[in-house]
């Protein structure tokens, strides 16, 4: 479980632990994760992991063979969102967004795959802003198309592997990454999730527990004749 220290990621692992699986949560910050892993109940291991890195992502593999021997089910969530307008991109925000969104993406799956026995599912975690135009998400937007097309690729792939592939994809959500959005729109944060509401069908910004929810169907063998689909759990802001 990528990026599992905090926000959705990290209510998608105590929703697994709760399920009685071994969680093995990542993130940059090692504070973050202690304090995820000593919150949560059930067995959670926390790992110190940038997924931009090939050494830390080995050194992960290398700790989850030693503990468990094997990976069922790899949620890779680890992401980051920073707003800019076409004019003021530059290379070094273009860079931070592919290098964990995309690029981290992909090497986290590859060097699990040895991990993986048959019937395993992988879940990346998407946006539903992969094919909906907001302002200021050329980056992130076209990041997360790419987590798209993994998902359609490798299922063509692994199918014959028995390991399946889906894209899990959030719209809004009540989590803290909303104030690191306020600015760039002008709004206070309350005011941001007040008049994002507004665009979601339901009337309302989802809970963390309905995507963990949605993300176990994806990992359980409750979506077994499912791969190289998008699941979107978004009230319908994406959908109507």
């Amino acid at each position: 479980m990528t990026g599992g220290g905090a926000g959705l990621g990290h209510a998608i692992a105590s929703r697994f632990a709760a399920e009685g699986a071994h969680v093995y949560i990542t993130g940059r910050r090692a504070d973050v994760l202690d304090q995820a892993a000593a919150s949560t109940d059930g067995h959670v291991t926390a790992v110190p992991t940038d997924s931009t890195s090939s050494s830390d992502l080995a050194n992960l593999a290398g700790t989850i063979r030693r503990e468990s021997g094997r990976l069922d089910v790899v949620v890779a969530n680890a992401g980051i969102i920073e707003r800019a307008d076409l004019g003021e991109i530059t290379e070094e925000h273009f860079d931070r967004i592919f290098d964990t969104d995309a690029r981290g993406t992909m090497f986290t799956v590859q060097t699990a795959l040895p991990l993986m026995p048959v019937g395993g599912s992988i879940v990346l975690v998407g946006s539903i802003q992969g094919t909906k135009g907001l302002p200021g998400s050329t980056t992130y937007s076209a990041a997360k198309a790419a987590v798209r097309s993994y998902a359609r690729v490798w299922a063509a792939e692994f199918g014959g592997r028995g390991l399946r592939v889906n894209v899990l994809s959030p719209g809004p959500f009540d989590t803290p990454i909303i104030d690191g959005q306020a600015a760039y729109f002008g709004r206070d944060p309350v005011q941001l999730r007040a008049e994002m509401a507004t665009h979601v069908p339901l009337g309302r910004l989802g809970r963390p527990d309905e995507l963990a929810a949605a993300a176990l169907f994806l990992a359980s063998d409750d979506s077994s004749f499912m791969t190289g689909a998008e699941l979107c759990v978004d009230g319908g802001m994406a959908q109507i």
